[in-house]
């Protein structure tokens, strides 16, 4: 170890990790390799790990440490908190070696004479174990912020030496095998952003549930970034998708406001004190779309740097408005994992949800539920209960590992709880809002994250856990797609082997991320002076407000919403083919969104009445239908994402057909620019009997097995009554899936034809009917797509078409 005391941040690189600890040298890497890429870092210096040896053998307590750890068994809470204490009281009043403190003292006089008398700085630990590949030992040591004056600067220091025997570090280090004595600690003195007086947060380079590579995940919240990091705030949550931004696109897939309610601040005499945000700025977005792609960027250029994915901290200085990079560590959960093998948890029965929130990870888990307010009652915890607290913080880390679950009160992805549970490989919940007092102890839970929400039930729900190793899966000449609703989902739903998306629904979409009627948004502004007259309008006025806040043009909520939830499903498949079809809703179904009741007719069948095609070119709906073709050229033109093909549902005639393609060209979807395929819905008769017309008009056909079967049969499938006759694998519906495929590949151009209908997800031997008809694509329920993929595998070396590529 190099014998020098302190050294500035930009005299280091990330070979100095033995002697400034992880945080120290990839500071001083990236100002040193990356400011010349843009990537502002703010200066500082770093005190030696050489120093803290030093100070601790010439202050000769090195033994005393080693007698005070001698016999621990750190699952044994109190006796672990009792030894901690001595050994941090030990060095706290260790005094620091004179020429030690002398070099503190003037290289913290160089930063006063850089920014000013009492230049305000952040002290923190950088442990020289900490950010391995295989190991986290970040947020165990001590940080202070806004520490101003040589006598804070060098107390600080001080306490951060302590900090390496905090209870939790303690006990961290024995369970991965460490030995305390080959672990130092260096301290960095960094210029603080005032981020204050605007924002802060956290960034991954990677999805923090799935594991995703392709997308920066950011986390950011008002005030200094120790209340996101800490998990004490929802934070603002955003996605950007990296391929499409190196292009030069502006792919920012999702954007969720966070509630942010409270900040850290600086207090008026050092220090920092937490404050309430006002409540019309927590409606706002802590980050411009220009400042989230900044950050991206930069996020990327870190990622690439170091070659693995990154867990990075930021901040937005509140006087100039620039951004900066303070922290970037290793990323330890994700890019450790081998994906050859996918463990699928399924909960196989539904109980009472008590309550909701954030998921992290896909696992299942259940025991008895243990409420704890305080980190000073850990002790009453016992192994394989659920943890339920507010928030948690590194003090609590010893009877996290031993939780069956953790659910908790507060906090988002990048929180305390989150990471750690994840590093534990433990379903937790997040931001429940208030789980500890609708929660009981005693109380039977099984806490489930597999369905993209964290759900807590009632009870000990049966569940189930599937193993596949992906290595051994075969290859098929017919495509196996899959059928995706929930934007949320499709991150870990991509990583399933597949050759797409063989249909994307946007009624999930519209549903959940917008739940009002297009054109009550387009109407807004009538409907506010109809509201004067009319209490049923108003409450619908006042629900718009509420829910689209920000945006003075209604209408564009609708299309940045639908944008994104079309582009998070495009980019988890990403390139390959994600054929989005466009609304499907009845009119029973539009006319319960929000406003729906003044749009809507009251039809008595529905399911063949005013529904697909027919409302696109329809004068009274189209105006809404522009909205829907706007969202998805954002999603091609603005994020890049030209691997989003469109499918028309319920196109009775050819005419129809090419009236919704003439109002998509208005509308700037032009067939064929830019590779801009157009699909139909094979789902009526007449799409088969006149499949030569329609193939004329569209790209392909993907057949609508559900809407095919009720059509052909005559039946209502929604009737109890004629519900048993209800069958995908009847003679006539074959008849007419194997003749519209005929009827495609003889057409010149050959045409592609996949089925996206609920038959092959339910009856592995239509499945096997279709492969011999020569179908392109099977377009499955994700839980199915692999058991049918070895089906297919079979079929196809049973026809002596393995080898055979498909053609078109």
């Amino acid at each position: 170890m190099e014998k020098v005391f302190i050294k500035w941040f930009d005299e280091l690189g990330i070979k100095d990790v033995p002697l400034v600890g992880g945080k120290n040298a990839s500071l001083g890497e990236m100002i040193r390799n990356l400011s010349s890429k843009g990537v502002n870092v703010p200066n500082g210096f770093a005190i030696t790990a050489y120093a803290y040896k030093y100070t601790i053998e010439k202050a000769g307590i090195d033994e005393k440490i080693r007698e005070i750890l001698r016999d621990l068994d750190t699952h044994n809470v109190k006796d672990l908190a009792e030894r901690g204490e001595k050994i941090r009281n030990l060095i706290r009043n260790a005094p620091l070696p004179k020429e030690l403190e002398e070099e503190i003292r003037k290289h913290y006089r160089e930063m006063e004479r850089m920014y000013g008398k009492d230049a305000d700085v952040a002290v923190r630990s950088s442990a020289t174990a900490e950010d391995l590949p295989d190991a986290s030992f970040a947020g165990q040591q001590e940080t202070f912020l806004n520490v101003r004056g040589e006598e804070e600067v060098i107390r600080k220091v001080k306490e951060c030496f302590a900090s390496l025997f905090t209870n939790r570090a303690i006990s961290y280090r024995e369970d991965k095998g460490f030995d305390h004595f080959s672990v130092y600690l260096s301290v960095g003195v960094q210029k603080m952003v005032r981020s204050d007086l605007a924002s802060s947060g956290v960034m991954f380079t990677l999805d923090t549930e799935s594991g995703f590579r392709d997308v920066v995940y950011i986390t950011g919240a008002y005030g200094l970034g120790e209340n996101v990091v800490q998990g004490k705030v929802n934070p603002d949550q955003f996605y950007v998708f990296k391929p499409t931004l190196k292009k030069g696109y502006r792919p920012i897939i999702e954007k969720r406001l966070g509630t942010k309610e409270r900040k850290l601040i600086y207090a008026e005499n050092g220090g920092t004190v937490e404050v309430e945000v006002d409540p019309e700025d927590r409606k706002r977005f802590v980050l411009t779309d220009d400042e989230i792609l900044k950050l991206a960027e930069w996020a990327c250029i870190i990622e690439d740097h170091y070659g693995k994915p990154m867990d990075i901290e930021w901040a937005k200085d509140g006087i100039t408005g620039e951004l900066f990079v303070v922290q970037a560590r290793p990323e330890t959960v994700h890019s450790l994992k081998s994906y050859a093998t996918v463990e699928t948890y399924i909960l196989e029965e539904k109980g009472r949800i008590l309550l909701e929130g954030e998921a992290v990870g896909t696992k299942i888990g259940q025991g008895e539920v243990n409420v704890i307010e305080s980190a000073k009652d850990i002790h009453k915890f016992k192994k394989g209960q659920v943890l339920v607290t507010d928030m948690t913080d590194p003090d609590w880390e010893p009877i996290m590992k031993i939780a069956s679950a953790i659910v908790t009160n507060r906090g988002g992805r990048t929180c305390h709880a989150a990471i750690v549970s994840r590093e534990l490989g433990i379903p937790c919940v997040i931001g429940t809002g208030n789980a500890t007092s609708v929660l009981r102890n005693g109380q039977k839970v099984t806490v489930d994250c597999s369905e993209g929400v964290g759900r807590i039930y009632e009870g000990l729900l049966k569940f189930r856990i599937e193993k596949l190793d992906l290595e051994k899966l075969p290859k098929t000449r017919t495509k196996i797609m899959m059928n995706v609703g929930v934007p949320e989902k499709a991150f870990s739903q991509g990583m399933i082997p597949n050759d797409g998306v063989g249909l994307a629904r946007e009624e999930f979409i519209i549903n959940s991320y917008i739940g009002i009627h297009p054109l009550a948004l387009i109407e807004y502004e009538k409907l506010k002076e109809k509201a004067k007259d009319d209490e049923r309008i108003a409450e619908v006025v006042r629900i718009i407000d509420e829910r689209t806040y920000g945006y003075k043009d209604k209408s564009e909520f609708f299309v940045d919403m639908l944008a994104r939830g079309i582009a998070r499903i495009a980019s988890a498949f990403y390139p390959k083919d994600v054929i989005v079809r466009l609304s499907d809703f009845k009119s029973n179904e539009y006319a319960n969104l929000i406003g729906g009741f003044l749009y809507e007719p009251k039809e008595h069948n529905p399911m063949i009445g005013w529904r697909g095609a027919s409302r696109y070119y329809d004068e009274r709906f189209k105006p809404a239908f522009a909205l829907e073709c706007k969202a998805i050229k954002k999603v091609r033109d603005e994020m890049g994402l030209t691997n989003v093909k469109v499918m028309i549902p319920f196109c009775r005639t050819p005419e129809e057909g090419k009236k919704v393609i003439e109002v998509m060209r208005e509308n700037g979807l032009k067939q064929g620019e830019n590779g801009l395929e157009i699909y139909v819905m094979c789902e009526i008769p007449s799409n088969v009997i006149l499949a030569d017309k329609f193939a004329d008009i569209f790209d392909g056909f993907s057949i609508g097995s559900n809407d095919l079967t009720q059509l052909t049969l005559g039946l209502d499938r929604d009737s109890d009554l004629v519900a048993h006759l209800f069958d995908e694998r009847n003679e006539a519906v074959k008849r007419l899936v194997k003749h519209v495929i005929e009827v495609a590949h003889s057409h010149k151009p050959r045409r592609k034809v996949g089925i996206c209908g609920q038959a092959p997800s339910d009856f592995p031997e239509f499945a096997e009917f279709l492969v011999e008809c020569g179908i392109d694509s099977i377009s499955l329920n994700p839980d199915v797509v692999v058991k049918t993929r070895l089906l297919v595998a079979e079929v196809e070396k049973r026809l002596g078409l393995s080898e055979v590529p498909v053609v078109g």
